[in-house]
């Protein structure tokens, strides 16, 4: 491991680091470093990547862990610099992680996505992996983990949701439902969509870029409405009828459940497929990656933040 918090020329061995006017990240009482570092690991006969940012003046004792999952074409680095989740977890004071995909998907159905559905990749698997390697370098505690993600790292926290009870909450942003989920733990869920996605259809049906499933990176992206998908998690949950309210063009419809849970489907107007309120990439980057421009009808990364803390795992 090594910590990447300073600049380029600061990744080198300490003497030239220090040599360079640099300062590396020091280490925790853990083993976890101060800062952002980067972690390998060998899960289902392949190298698995991905990276843990650890803010400076955490509490003692175990603390808070969100999972934040790119979308297709992504990377974990991409994502930390995309959608300001370092900066929410100094104010929140918890730990993030950032998995890599391979070849830059997740596997989510038998027919989605990418090649890794096309080579069974066990992407849950590999996330419950790092988690656990997470934790034997900082204490985590086990009823405040989260996973979030856009578009296809969304929809892999949807499959984690429905494959584990690791989690407390998730949080999709752009993302649906694939694949069969007969038996979910009962799990709080906030979900964030623009009404306008071609991309993953808040209407349900496949979206622009749908190949059926077909090839060597399939993408059947077919899923149901995004009204209809937040009532199958208020009925796994056990929730109320949800109570709606409109602000500009920001709606939400919010049901409490019992254990303290809650599913939060939050829809906005206008907006396509994108992460809303942070700069996210931008130009060739963000057309590589299927995004439309973020809305600033909300910042995403703060909204769901203050989701999970008031959701912790109950009963």
């Amino acid at each position: 491991m090594r910590s990447l918090a300073g600049p380029a020329k600061c990744a080198g061995l300490a003497l030239a680091a220090l040599l360079a006017g640099c300062h590396a990240a020091p280490a925790s009482r853990a083993g976890l470093a101060v800062g952002s570092s980067s972690h390998t690991l060998n899960f289902g006969g392949m190298e698995r990547t991905f990276r843990v940012y650890r803010p400076a003046g955490l509490p003692d004792g175990p603390v808070p862990l969100v999972v934040m999952l790119h979308g297709a074409l992504g990377t974990g680095s991409q994502a930390e610099s995309s959608y300001g989740w370092d900066a929410e977890a100094d104010r929140g004071h918890f730990v993030v992680a950032y998995p890599d995909g391979y070849k830059r998907s997740w596997a989510v159905s038998d027919d989605c996505c990418g090649p890794p559905a096309a080579s069974h990749v066990d992407d849950p698997g590999f996330v419950r992996e790092m988690i656990a390697r997470i934790a034997g370098l900082i204490p985590i505690d086990p009823a405040r983990r989260y996973a979030t993600g856009i578009s296809n790292g969304g929809m892999l926290a949807y499959r984690l949701a429905c494959g584990t009870d690791s989690f407390a909450a998730i949080g999709p942003d752009s993302a649906t439902m694939l694949g069969a989920c007969p038996s979910p733990a009962p799990t709080s869920v906030i979900h964030i969509h623009g009404a306008a996605d071609q991309t993953v259809p808040y209407n349900g049906g496949p979206g622009k870029r749908d190949n059926g499933g077909q090839g060597t990176s399939p993408a059947n992206v077919d899923g149901p409405a995004i009204p209809a998908l937040a009532a199958t998690w208020r009925a796994t949950d056990r929730c109320g009828e949800p109570a709606t309210s409109t602000a500009g063009d920001v709606t939400r419809a919010t049901a409490t459940c019992p254990g303290g849970r809650a599913v939060e489907l939050i829809t906005i107007a206008g907006a396509g497929h994108q992460w809303p309120g942070q700069p996210g990439p931008r130009g060739a980057a963000a057309r590589a990656l299927g995004l439309d421009p973020p809305s600033d009808a909300l910042d995403a990364t703060h909204t769901i933040w203050t989701f999970f803390a008031a959701h912790p795992r109950g009963g």
